[in-house]
């Protein structure tokens, strides 16, 4: 296996920025406007619908994000016993991302718009203003001053919880970035591991270090599970001898089981 180079893994790594922007454009193009509607229900005068959102943000804002990603994504399968395949994965991050931070979002709109004194309805009323020219004429601008600060913070804190997609094996840039560092040290030790050819190419850096993220071993060249493509390890006899950690990646139990059959082979 050949040393990787700098032009490969910055390609590789701007493979998983590409990812991460899209998960943190995503999110907040949906979610923005969502948390707004969910702010109105929250206020609702109807006491169902005010329960029902007052559930759901509290779900959301009380539960880790982590879980709600699993959730998402396992969920179909285990509670109405859909079938979705691996491209469902990004499309349960994108899911997962935007319901959460809706509920946060609702939470700041909702404070910001509470804010406004009763005087701002009361003159807009006077003055003929209807509710609906009220709230987007008068008070929303107002409330967007206000609630900016605390957008600003949730917007910071996207862009650092855009890694928690490796849940679900999505290679954005922060598993990508682990998957390389993983593979410089793996690719010095599979030196001494009895080799066999590939028709995946895998003595290729870029192309083991892909099925790596891609079934989710960002620890683990030894694990490779395709049954063509298994090369790096056939002297290793246990997963823990492959220096595969697998507590560390809990969404990936069933990579593992095949993995771990390869391997006793």
């Amino acid at each position: 296996m050949g040393k990787m180079t700098l032009q490969q893994m910055i390609t590789q790594l701007a493979g998983g920025m590409a990812v991460s922007t899209q998960i943190f454009v995503i999110t907040l193009l949906f979610s923005l406007p969502l948390g707004l509607v969910i702010a109105f229900g929250r206020m609702s005068k109807n006491k169902l619908i005010q329960t029902i959102v007052k559930v759901y943000i509290s779900i959301m804002r009380g539960t880790p994000l982590m879980l709600q990603l699993m959730v998402v994504y396992f969920g179909p399968y285990y509670l109405f016993r859909i079938k979705v395949g691996s491209s469902y994965r990004l499309w349960a991050t994108f899911i997962g991302f935007v319901i959460n931070y809706a509920a946060y979002f609702a939470e700041i709109y909702r404070s910001g718009i509470q804010s406004m004194p009763v005087g701002q309805y009361e003159a807009a009323e006077i003055l003929g203003y209807g509710k609906a020219q009220t709230f987007f004429k008068i008070i929303l601008p107002q409330v967007i001053k206000r609630i900016l600060p605390s957008v600003t913070n949730e917007v910071i804190t996207l862009v650092k919880d855009t890694s928690l997609a490796f849940t679900l094996s999505v290679a954005e840039m922060f598993s990508i970035a682990k998957a390389l560092a993983a593979g410089a040290v793996l690719r010095g030790a599979a030196m001494y591991s009895s080799m066999e050819p590939c028709s995946r190419r895998a003595s290729e850096p870029e192309s083991c270090t892909q099925l790596i993220i891609r079934h989710g071993f960002a620890r683990a060249a030894f694990a490779l599970y395709e049954p063509d493509c298994f090369v790096c390890c056939r002297g290793a006899l246990t997963l823990r001898e492959a220096g595969l950690d697998v507590r560390a990646y809990p969404a990936l139990a069933n990579g593992v089981w095949e993995a771990n059959a390869h391997l006793k082979r």
